[in-house]
């Protein structure tokens, strides 16, 4: 194991961030798996399952186990992890631009776009390498002016060659689920299975500019803009990155964190970056997947004291009351407000707050239907 610190650029006379990453097994090995936890700072489950995936690790690598490369970044936000107000954690917006730090990530097939169409050739694993290879050499140019800017840019050097990248966050209340694109589900399926996903949000692209999607999207984005260019050159998927939701804020325990750890640590095995006597067994899925233009984010169009009626991972039908907002102020039966369900699934997440002002959001609901379209990720 190396274990290496990256300073970020420092934006005021005295203050200097460092972001620390884990590195096991043999450096360009396949495949490549990324692991990082709390891009949103705020959300700390992933943090101890990272902690605990450490030891797993270690011990794997101790003995000879390590096949691929593995790289773990267990806090991979030192800014937000700085930002408090009021004795609050605040992780997940930017202090000084208010921008959502799993937000605005570049866009990489852009990037590369003019030299990869000169350069693609019949090879598809050659294609693969010299891709890589220029996304790194964007990378190493890119000169950025900002902290956040050079915490991104440090978080896709380390990640831009993983064939597999897992960014773990949490919801506020939530069952474990996770988002990944539609090009990624595949390999993602065992994951999900050995989690014991209550919900799995599939999208073509989500919008907005995730760390995942930046990685995974680059790959068919870039295909897609070569055959545009008249470039008919085979590029696989090289990549496959997913967001794994790890239940709520508050489930930050040693009993849950290791079993996800273990969870994980099985994907690795099943993924070939860790050797296994034998295949880990798959446990039954128990979700189907779901269009994330499906998910319905419940809302209140009344402010007041919020009451659930339903817990996360009930599965909900059209009509169902899943809370109340009570107004004490109000006259006769109008101090009461049902929120209903509009469509059918699985309520997946809910919010901790247990006040609500009007349009404020209450929950989300895993649809089997696609309704929505644009940025399908909320702020």
């Amino acid at each position: 194991m190396q274990r290496n610190e990256y300073p970020l650029l420092s934006p005021s006379l005295g203050a200097q961030k460092t972001l620390v990453a884990f590195r096991f097994g043999v450096p360009g090995a396949r495949p490549k798996v990324y692991v990082q936890a709390s891009l949103h700072a705020e959300e700390l489950p992933g943090m101890l399952v990272a902690h605990h995936l450490r030891g797993l690790l270690e011990t794997a690598e101790q003995a000879g186990l390590l096949k691929g490369e593995v790289i773990l970044v267990p806090a991979a936000n030192p800014i937000g992890l700085s930002q408090r107000l009021d004795h609050r954690s605040m992780g997940r917006f930017e202090f000084d631009t208010a921008q959502n730090f799993n937000r605005h990530y570049p866009d990489l097939a852009a990037a590369v776009l003019a030299d990869a169409s000169i350069r693609m050739g019949p090879d598809p694993h050659a294609n693969v390498a010299t891709v890589r290879e220029l996304v790194h050499q964007w990378l190493t140019r890119w000169q950025p002016a900002t902290e956040l800017d050079s915490m991104r840019r440090r978080l896709l050097l380390l990640s831009h060659d993983a064939d597999l990248v897992l960014d773990l966050h949490c919801d506020t209340d939530a069952v474990m689920h996770l988002y990944s694109e539609e090009a990624c589900w595949s390999p993602f399926e065992p994951l999900a299975r050995l989690l014991g996903c209550r919900a799995v949000l599939l999208a073509h692209e989500s919008g907005g500019g995730p760390f995942d999607e930046r990685l995974s999207g680059l790959w068919w984005q870039l295909a897609a803009a070569l055959r545009v260019e008249g470039v008919n050159a085979p590029l696989p998927q090289a990549c496959a990155s997913t967001t794994v939701e790890l239940r709520g804020e508050g489930d930050v325990a040693h009993d849950t964190a290791r079993e996800d750890a273990q969870a994980i640590f099985a994907f690795l095995e099943h993924a070939g970056a860790v050797a296994a006597n034998a295949p880990p067994r798959l446990p039954p899925m128990a979700c189907k997947p779901t269009p994330l233009a499906g998910s319905q984010t419940l809302r209140s169009p009344v402010p007041g004291v919020l009451v659930f009626l339903a817990k996360p991972g009930a599965a909900l039908s059209v009509g169902d009351v899943v809370a109340e907002v009570i107004d004490p102020t109000a006259a006769g039966q109008a101090r009461v407000h049902q929120v209903r369900a509009e469509v059918s699934g699985v309520l997946y997440a809910t919010v901790r707050e247990r006040y609500i002002v009007s349009g404020g959001e209450v929950g989300k609901i895993a649809g089997a239907t696609p309704f929505r379209s644009g940025d399908l990720l909320g702020a």
